[in-house]
């Protein structure tokens, strides 16, 4: 099989999920700080200017944190696969790659390496349906070709 190129693939469904939640978060914690004003409560304590900030700071740093979903990317061409997932990223060739697997009940994909370690693809998800199938098969694709071609890096 000749080289199939380059795959690219990020989650769609999750991204979606997280641009339309993130203004909603941070509108919602304003308007609960805008809701903040006089007593705390039965005790002496009064909210204040401050108060009000640090609750639209909270949405913001809320929003910020949801917006991280938007972050899983895989990039991969005949000489390996460059997977960022919401924490960290990983830069691998194809020869440390045993399978690339899509396995029952598996939220994404994942790379079975060859020291028996796995690593998740989190921008390949299940929730997409049938963008991950094809993604999950230009990965297996390319993974195949480099192993045929005896291409290591």
């Amino acid at each position: 099989m000749s080289s199939t190129g380059t795959v690219t693939a990020r989650p769609r469904k999750a991204r979606v999920v997280a641009y339309v939640l993130a203004p909603i978060v941070v509108v919602v914690f304003t308007l609960i700080a805008l809701g903040l004003h006089g007593p705390t409560g039965d005790g002496p304590g009064y909210f204040q200017r401050g108060d009000q900030a640090a609750m639209i700071g909270l949405g913001l740093c809320a929003a910020a944190g949801i917006l991280l979903m938007t972050r899983p990317r895989v990039d991969a061409d005949e000489h390996g696969v460059r997977v960022r997932n919401i924490v960290g990223s990983y830069d691998l060739p194809w020869d440390v790659v045993r399978a690339v697997t899509f396995g029952r009940g598996t939220p994404w994909l994942t790379l079975d390496l060859n020291d028996d370690e796995r690593v998740a693809v989190m921008a390949v998800q299940m929730t997409d349906k049938e963008h991950a199938v094809q993604a999950a098969r230009r990965l297996r694709a390319l993974h195949t070709a480099s192993r045929a071609a005896g291409v290591v890096e």
